[in-house]
């Protein structure tokens, strides 16, 4: 993976670009069967060093397929752990750590009060923080009969999801894709009826890069008028998928397994580009990283960025720095090892995610060696 560039040390770190550790990383993992918790602190761990005992999680359904693919990874190796992961959305993920009904939360939002100080209640002696784990585009599926292509910028997607824009041969949308034969078919937009850090993403990208056109601020429950709900990013992808003229947002792994068209965005620097986790790892470049335990990551949607794909997100494993069960904790740490290892995030590079910037990665293994 490309080094990370550093920003002035108030901005945090600079997100680097995403790919090149695939090629890196190594699947050439060993057991640990004592279950004692992982030794390699901060590195990135060629090795697995297993612990053992159950733990569970729940939260984003972003991170559902790169969970899958870790949870089957490491299982694989270590036969006393079991690991469950429940795809139930970031905000459903956030209340159950809350109510101490799982040993970690997945969300692609970090937490933020009132949520914070309730989650820094759970960790008695010390607090909740969020860790980075993946990374990825975010993309603009749509079920068009005989279209192909779409371009959009980011005013038009804002218009789109508002409800301003409702037929698919409106001006504005053909003014941006000549040549393109466009149905008079009326626009079904479709965004997540859950609590969503997906949506969060989504509607930041809206917010930042369209403001006039998008003027809702961004949420994890979604706020803009009309559009129809469904229920995780899966759901999301079955309707789409099912209804003509219909639009939706969900992680490129999800547009991918569907087979399903995926809309160009145009950027901040004028390009219409289409997701990859190439793309989206340029469109990350711009993104600091808050220093200390709590690795919260800002975007910067006005950067002008030659090649990004401008809507992406970072997912997060939601943990406690002190005061769960030993037991646990040290499934937890050794788990989350793994899953930011060279040999983890390669793992995950073919079900549509980048792995993390070297730099980032860095300071993840770093924290997540500090935990109990």
């Amino acid at each position: 993976m490309k080094v990370g560039k550093r920003q002035s040390a108030a901005a945090g770190i600079a997100v680097a670009a995403l790919l090149g550790v695939a090629a890196c990383g190594s699947d050439n993992n060993s057991d640990n069967a004592s279950g004692s918790t992982p030794s390699a602190a901060g590195t990135s761990a060629a090795t697995i060093s297993c612990a053992t005992g159950s733990v569970s999680g729940s939260g984003s359904s972003a991170q559902k397929n790169a969970m899958d693919q870790w949870v089957k990874d490491y299982t694989a190796k270590c036969s006393g752990a079991q690991i469950q992961y429940a795809s139930v959305g970031s905000g459903a993920g956030r209340n159950a750590f809350i109510a101490k009904q799982v040993d970690f939360a997945g969300s692609d939002s970090a937490l933020a009060d009132p949520q914070k100080a309730q989650a820094d209640a759970v960790c008695t002696g010390g607090s909740a923080i969020d860790i980075p784990t993946v990374a990825g585009p975010i993309t603009l599926i749509y079920n068009l009969s005989g279209v192909s292509t779409l371009k959009l910028s980011p005013s038009l997607v804002a218009k789109i999801f508002s409800g301003t824009i409702t037929k698919w041969d409106d001006p504005a949308i053909k003014a941006e894709n000549s040549g393109v034969s466009l149905p008079s078919t009326p626009i079904q937009a479709i965004h997540r009826s859950d609590s969503s850090g997906t949506t969060d993403n989504f509607s930041k990208f809206m917010h930042g890069a369209a403001p006039a056109d998008y003027p809702t601020d961004h949420s994890s429950d979604w706020k803009a008028p009309g559009g129809q709900g469904a229920k995780g990013s899966d759901g999301v992808t079955s309707v789409v998928k099912s209804t003509a003229g219909a639009i939706g947002y969900v992680e490129q792994s999800y547009a991918d397994n569907a087979g399903l068209p995926t809309a160009e965005i145009k950027n901040a620097n004028g390009e219409y580009v289409k997701p990859s986790t190439a793309a989206a790892s340029k469109g990350l470049s711009s993104a600091t990283v808050a220093d200390g335990n709590d690795l919260k990551v800002t975007f910067d949607y006005s950067a002008k960025v030659a090649g990004a794909y401008p809507i992406y997100l970072i997912s997060y494993e939601i943990v406690c720095t002190a005061g769960q069960d030993p037991a646990k904790a040290g499934l937890v740490k050794s788990f989350l090892t793994y899953a930011t290892s060279d040999a983890g995030q390669s793992s995950i590079v073919d079900v549509g995610y980048a792995p993390l910037p070297s730099s980032l990665a860095t300071k993840v293994r770093g924290v997540i060696a500090t935990l109990p």
